[in-house]
């Protein structure tokens, strides 16, 4: 079975972390654009740090969760 996921856990901790504090900056701090830039990209870090999948990674076959074997695609 191919390897499906290629964000490993230290990976997806700060990805995590990150992703919860841009949600406090767009939803507490910012305002306007900087809270919308904040808000998409703090949900893409929580996406991807909770699905342990990064298509970006699957584009430039990059894997970080410690396997011998590049990412798949599907």
């Amino acid at each position: 079975m191919k390897n499906l996921f290629n964000v490993g856990m230290i990976d997806r901790a700060i990805r995590l972390l990150l992703g919860v504090f841009l949600f406090m900056l767009a939803f507490g701090i910012l305002g306007g654009i900087g809270q919308i830039i904040a808000g998409v990209l703090g949900t893409i870090m929580l996406l991807t740090g909770v699905a342990g999948v990064c298509p970006l990674y699957w584009a430039f076959d990059i894997s970080t969760n410690g396997t011998d074997t590049p990412a798949t695609r599907p």
